[in-house]
């Protein structure tokens, strides 16, 4: 199975619609800031967080881009 497929089989079995191309690359650029902010454990931990809070993929990314450090 695909990443496509596994997140569309999870989103309709969840009754949710699946995230959109821009919204996981949104995603994956959180998760990263998260894991290289401090552990890899911490990315998924992060993306429940702001799901669990009600963040928006890029309301979360911003929040995590204004905790970590540049990566530049």
């Amino acid at each position: 199975m695909t990443a496509d497929e596994w997140l569309a089989a999870f989103a309709a079995t969840a009754g949710v619609e699946p995230p959109t191309a821009g919204e996981i690359a949104t995603l994956l650029d959180l998760a990263g800031h998260a894991a290289h902010a401090s552990e890899r454990t911490a990315a998924p931990i992060t993306c429940w967080i702001a799901a669990t809070a009600g963040l928006s993929p890029g309301d979360a990314l911003a929040l995590a881009e204004s905790l970590t450090p540049s990566r530049d």
